[in-house]
């Protein structure tokens, strides 16, 4: 191994020695500081409950109503529940978008029980966060601290907080089971980087926070995997350095500018090659454009025929989109990560594609992602 390798090596890996060094001496510091409060109990114990005191009064029980109607089209109220992290002392409140899409009123409880009506800032479907405020003293609040979800190591204390089933700001405590997880949103779109977490999570914990051991909101929690409608021990956060890189457009825009391309295409897999005949075994075939979109602009084409594959029908005959600045594009959420990640509104983009056979390349101006209604 040269020399130069090996001292990377070692410097990585010392980096990686203090960082988890300075997390331990950090929680025992904090498990000693809790220690006088409540003597007799264990320092795992000892965190919980001082994490609990100082957090919960962060966290909000958020009630939606939305009208839906009856046979004989009389309104009927619907309501919903979810929580919300306290962010500043202004009042904005993040949740997640799911818990307040389909409102048409929100009212908001605090801890001292009152209960204040709330509006919606801002939304990002495709990410599940949603902004709201209220307008209380500044006394009332009780902004929480943000953390950072990049430093998560598997294994690490997670507590949350919320309130499952109306039961007001419940406290369950898990470890970050993993990171770095994939999840689909309602908008189709992929969240990456997600928190895995063992953490009972039930219907209404959604907006709440995840806390590491120091109280600082690592994730908010957004789902969990059930066959049974219950929890059963995986719940997953957007990680808490997403909210905070989203939360200043949300507050300022009422929504999250994501670049766009204008394109559905469909997944190149050996399957697919083999069934289209297609002249790569990786891209995306493109299906659809959206008139006058990105590629539409620059020239790129869809389908122009139907073909069955088992039992779906795609369009085939379109272009098959190679790379990206690049970057081999395997799928279309690579392509979404890709540009979310790296790229921005208006930037261009060098797209390599194939039209019969031939290599051809061209350059896109990306759009933004036009919003849900």
């Amino acid at each position: 191994m040269p020399i130069r390798f090996q001292i990377q090596v070692r410097h990585a890996a010392l980096a990686a020695f203090l960082a988890v060094a300075c997390l331990a001496d950090e929680t025992a510091a904090w498990a000693e500081k809790t220690q006088t409060e409540s003597p007799g109990l264990s320092p795992e114990e000892q965190i919980v409950i001082s994490v609990y005191k100082h957090a919960s009064p962060g966290v909000v029980h958020i009630t939606s109503t939305a009208l839906a109607y009856d046979v004989f089209f009389n309104p009927v109220p619907q309501k919903g529940a979810g929580s919300g992290v306290v962010v500043d002392d202004r009042g904005y409140i993040l949740t997640n978008n799911h818990v307040v899409e389909e409102a048409d009123s929100l009212e908001v409880t605090l801890p001292d029980k009152s209960k204040v009506p709330a509006k919606l800032i801002g939304r990002d479907p495709s990410n599940d966060l949603a902004v709201i405020k209220i307008s209380v003293p500044k006394e009332k609040l009780f902004p929480l601290k943000m953390g950072n979800s990049d430093a998560l190591q598997v294994g690490q204390m997670a507590i949350a907080i919320g309130n499952p089933f109306g039961l007001d700001r419940t406290v369950t405590r898990g470890v970050v089971s993993s990171v770095g997880r994939t999840l689909r949103s309602e908008s189709g779109r992929q969240i990456r980087g997600v928190i895995q977490t063992d953490a009972p999570i039930n219907p209404g914990n959604s907006g709440g926070p995840l806390l590491n051991s120091r109280g600082e909101v690592i994730g908010i929690n957004s789902a969990i995997y059930t066959p049974s409608g219950g929890s059963v021990g995986i719940g997953f956060a957007i990680p808490v350095n997403t909210a905070k890189r989203l939360l200043p457009q949300l507050i300022a825009r009422g929504r999250v500018s994501h670049p766009w391309l204008g394109v559905a295409g469909l997944d190149i897999t050996p399957e697919v090659a083999s069934a289209l005949k297609l002249p790569v075994h990786h891209g995306i075939v493109v299906m659809q454009v959206s008139p006058k979109g990105p590629v539409d602009r620059a020239g790129i084409r869809g389908a122009r025929k139907k073909a069955r594959i088992g039992n779906m029908l795609v369009g085939v005959g379109g272009d098959i989109i190679v790379a990206v600045e690049g970057r081999k594009m395997t799928s279309i959420d690579d392509l979404t990560a890709f540009l979310d990640a790296e790229r921005k509104v208006g930037d261009q983009v060098k797209v390599e594609f194939l039209r019969d056979g031939r290599s051809l390349t061209t350059s896109v101006r990306l759009g933004e992602l036009p919003e849900e209604r």
